[in-house]
C-alpha cells in the first residue's frame, strides 16, 4: 500500500515552495543594487513591478515582456536575484524552436533578507555598546 501524503518526509526546505512576498523582494533588491543604499521606495516600485509579471509562479517566459521590463530583468539578473534558462524543441517542420524563461534565485533572495535581519542586529549591537557607557565618560577628553 503507498504512503500516505503525511508519511512522506519533507526533504528540502520549505521556504522554496512559498512565493516571493513584495517586502522581501524590496528588501533583497534593497540590499542587492546599490552599496550605498537604494531608496526603499524604489525598490518597493521595482518589487512590485516584478512581481506583476510572475504572480505566484517561479517563472515567466521571456517574450510577455517588453524591451524596458526585460533591462529592470537584466539588472536583477546581474544582483544575482534573477536567472535564465532555455528549452528547445522541435517543431513540426523540423526547425529548432528556444523558448526563454526567468526564474528567481530563491537561495540568494533569501540570502539577502537575512544579511538585512544581520545587519539590523549588528547595527542594535553597536548601538547598545553606546548605551551602556555613562555620560561621564565623554567630558573626560579635552
Amino acid at each position: 500500500m503507498a504512503d500516505r501524503e503525511e508519511d512522506i518526509p519533507i526533504r528540502f526546505n520549505e521556504r522554496f515552495l512559498e512565493s516571493i512576498k513584495v517586502d522581501e523582494l524590496t528588501t533583497a533588491i534593497k540590499n542587492s543594487i546599490d552599496e550605498k543604499g537604494m531608496e526603499t521606495s524604489a525598490a518597493q516600485m521595482m518589487a512590485e513591478h516584478v512581481l506583476n509579471f510572475f504572480g505566484f509562479n517561479d517563472r515567466i517566459i521571456d517574450n510577455i515582456l517588453e524591451q524596458e521590463d526585460r533591462d529592470v530583468f537584466y539588472m536583477l539578473e546581474d544582483a544575482g536575484l534573477l536567472t535564465t534558462e532555455r528549452e528547445e524543441t522541435t517543431l513540426y517542420d523540423g526547425r529548432e524552436w528556444r523558448i526563454h524563461y526567468w526564474l528567481f534565485e530563491k537561495d540568494k533572495i533569501i540570502e539577502k533578507i537575512q544579511s538585512e535581519t544581520k545587519k539590523d542586529e549588528q547595527s542594535r549591537e553597536e548601538q547598545n555598546i553606546y548605551d551602556e557607557i555613562p555620560d561621564g565618560v565623554w567630558s573626560l577628553r579635552g
